[in-house]
């Protein structure tokens, strides 16, 4: 696993889904899954999660740009299995919505984001809103457990590592 392979299928998977979502539902009534708590519908999103920032579509174009740039630097001292998860997703997330932001009308750097998930009173989403989403929470828990992303553990998870044998013990075992 490695982040550009996580970030690459969550991409297409994003890609897909918002194409999808534009060609059968874009005009129409929301179609309901589950009553009200959850249904498809297409939004156009120019702001950030929670339709904050609307109308600095361009700003929020080139933090996008930074976040890819940051994670592509940092991935080639990746030695957990977990932060490459966690990134990967960040990664695919980030530039799905780049990609509206890129080629989706109004137009270049000023594109409105696919949206066309809503559960609940949550508001409405993307697959790739999903997989930044779940990627922070899975870097923040890493972070606070002390799992770094070098492979190092500190505070929680080094208090909880497995005990190394010890050279004595693994001689014994040779010897047995």
């Amino acid at each position: 696993m490695t982040v550009l392979g996580v970030a690459l299928t969550v991409w297409v998977l994003d890609v897909l889904t918002k194409n999808w979502a534009v060609a059968a539902l874009e005009g129409r009534d929301p179609l309901y899954l589950i009553g009200d708590w959850a249904r498809l519908l297409v939004l156009r999103n120019s702001g950030a999660a929670f339709s904050m920032a609307t109308g600095y579509t361009w700003v929020l174009t080139l933090i996008a740009t930074g976040v890819v740039i940051a994670i592509i630097r940092l991935s080639s001292r990746l030695r957990s299995g977990w932060w490459t998860l966690g990134l990967g997703l960040v990664l695919g997330g980030a530039l799905g919505n780049l990609t509206d932001r890129v080629f989706r009308s109004p137009g270049a750097l000023r594109g409105h984001v696919v949206d066309f998930i809503a559960v609940g009173w949550w508001p409405v989403f993307n697959v790739a809103d999903s997989a930044v989403v779940c990627g922070a929470v899975l870097l923040v828990v890493l972070t606070v457990l002390g799992f770094d992303y070098d492979g190092g553990r500190s505070g929680w998870a080094a208090r909880h590592e497995p005990a190394a044998p010890s050279a004595d013990s693994a001689a014994g075992d040779a010897h047995a």
